[in-house]
């Protein structure tokens, strides 16, 4: 069925509501509108659903969300596993509560249980739920940090992370194969409950949550040494992370956490917020002028679904506030946690510190330095996950620490996601720690390079949209892989890897290898000078990402070395 025809069906079948029917008359006479709303499918991809709210089968609505909840249904009930239930929690987007309803209405009708939070929840508290209700699978409806007029939903298995290799492939057939929306079941929300097939849950779970965020914490003297000196400015972006962050810094001692006030609520718009991102330093403007008016030590932000965690802090010598990076705060956190450990004697046999391929290589000289196996996966905070459930089970290694660039990390093994809401608590004990041994964060990220290497890193992105975008991003990877380049600037290619096809190709050897590592749309060149360079398509975003990574011998060599990097990879393109 072409892209009118679908458009024509929805228009005119009885399946479809009212309120659906009148926004699709109203795009009549845009035939792009049309094209861009019913040309495909909005794509279920291994993390799930991400897309535009709106009428069509390219957007985020009921329909899409119960076709997507359908194909699930059919596989856990494939796998056996219709009696263990499914949790689901949502954020404060728009539509969240409803795509959380129609989807556990969906599971109720295919005879699945449906363990619905009674209000928004970070997405690792979901992580968290469905391991400790013992489910088989879990939902969150959430776009992350995309612009206010994206919603998502993202799909979990019972080891808590998002689906892995090959279930996520296997789940996607399933719904790819939902093609009638007539087959699309759903039920009364009154008869699902007096089934016993819809449960809301609550603050049952977000106390066990809390307990075993606390099991990370290793120096609570000294967070009760400083904690009526230390100031914490915090913004949730108008998401989930409001109550379980200042429940947590609350409980474990903290007294003077200040909240934006204009972004402490939910609200769907972000209404001060051009792009709910804690990359995007615009998004600090509110978070920043309050610090400077309460002199507060660390700035803090969490975006809508709190799995991600950026952060600022003072720098004495200048009076102003730094930027991190997911690098750096990842960093900060990962060598506490190793040092303390190491130096208290909890740290547990075997250690392992997991982190992608696209992360800083300052994880790699930390982790050596404390005797802790370090291990890469591919771009996905799925990938640390998984790899938490296979030492579970071989007993080859303990987990530590996992992060990846993008501002995400774990601490812990309570959830199989990043998690914003630890990360905090990690954070603020860090820099308790510092303040107790007359340090900055920014001191203590000085440190941390003195000791280690300058290690700087940066992304570039380019934005493609629609049919010809994902048709130019394709050709730029299969001009990259086809005919790899032998250098970047001066920067000659030691090694390149295909993820794609799985080999290897050491330039200096001219020798042929295995990446060990599951098949994935990414090219990576590992340059000289310690620098490198990693080329990959979006998982959600219509966008083909850059990532890039050089290490100098102070921040100013090291910036300079990634602007040059930067300008011969624009070059290349």
């Amino acid at each position: 069925m072409g892209y009118k025809e679908q458009y024509n069906f929805w228009l005119e079948d009885s399946y479809f509501d009212e309120a659906v029917k009148k926004e699709l008359q109203e795009i009549g006479g845009d035939e792009k509108e049309i094209e861009d709303r019913f040309y495909k499918d909005l794509a279920f991809g291994t993390g799930g659903l991400r897309g535009v709210i709106g009428a069509g089968t390219n957007r985020m609505n009921i329909y899409t969300v119960r076709k997507a909840t359908q194909g699930l249904a059919n596989y856990i009930k494939k796998q056996g596993g219709e009696a263990k239930g499914v949790a689901i929690a949502y954020d404060s987007r728009r539509k969240s509560p409803e795509f959380a309803d129609e989807a556990a209405l969906c599971l109720a009708a295919n005879g699945i249980k449906a363990y619905v939070f009674e209000s928004l929840r970070p997405t690792p508290e979901l992580s968290f739920a469905l391991r400790e209700l013992g489910c088989i699978s879990g939902i969150v409806i959430t776009a992350s940090h995309n612009p206010p007029e994206y919603n998502g939903y993202k799909c979990y298995w019972e080891d808590g992370a998002q689906v892995t290799a090959p279930k996520d492939k296997e789940i996607i057939t399933e719904v790819n194969n939902v093609t009638d929306y007539h087959t699309v079941k759903t039920m009364d929300k009154t008869e699902a409950m007096n089934a016993g097939l819809y449960q809301v849950i609550g603050k049952e779970i977000d106390d066990k949550y809390m307990e075993e965020l606390k099991k990370q914490i290793i120096h609570p003297e000294i967070i009760k040494e400083v904690a009526k000196d230390m100031k914490i400015v915090y913004s949730p972006f108008n998401g989930t992370g409001n109550l379980p962050v200042r429940r947590i810094l609350r409980e474990i001692g903290f007294e003077n956490v200040y909240v934006v006030p204009e972004q402490e609520m939910p609200d769907p718009d972000f209404t001060t917020l051009d792009y709910p991102n804690p990359e995007d330093p615009k998004a600090f403007t509110l978070a920043l002028a309050l610090a400077k008016e309460k002199n507060a030590d660390i700035v803090l932000a969490t975006d809508p679904d709190a799995d991600r965690l950026g952060i600022y802090a003072l720098d004495t010598k200048s009076g102003e506030y730094v930027a991190f990076t997911g690098n750096m705060s990842g960093m900060l956190i990962a060598e506490y946690i190793l040092r303390e450990r190491t130096a208290t004697g909890k740290m547990p046999e075997n250690p392992a510190l997991v982190t992608t391929i696209v992360t800083t290589n300052m994880a790699r000289a930390i982790s050596e330095n404390y005797h802790v196996r370090f291990i890469e996966v591919l771009t996905g905070f799925k990938y640390i996950g998984e790899q938490i459930k296979w030492f579970e089970e071989s007993g080859s290694n303990n987990y530590v620490f996992g992060l990846e660039e993008s501002y995400g990390c774990l601490a812990g093994t309570h959830a199989r996601d990043k998690d914003a809401i630890v990360a905090v608590m990690c954070l603020c004990e860090m820099a308790a720690w510092c303040k107790k041994n007359g340090k900055t964060v920014w001191d203590q990220m000085i440190t941390l390079y003195e000791k280690y290497g300058y290690f700087k890193e940066s992304q570039y992105s380019i934005t493609m949209k629609g049919i010809d975008g994902a048709k130019q991003i394709e050709e730029i990877m299969n001009k990259l892989r086809s005919n790899p380049p032998k250098n970047f600037g001066e920067l000659k290619v030691r090694e390149f890897r295909d993820y794609d096809t799985g080999r290897t190709l050491n330039l200096e050897t001219d020798t042929e290898g295995e990446t060990g590592l599951p098949q994935s749309n990414v090219l990576y060149f590992d340059l000289t000078n310690d620098s490198w360079c990693c080329a990959r398509p979006s998982g959600t975003e219509p966008k083909i990402k850059f990532y890039m990574g050089v290490k100098g011998t102070s921040l100013e060599d090291a910036e300079a070395k990634l602007a040059q990097l930067t300008e011969d990879l624009k070059a290349y393109l």
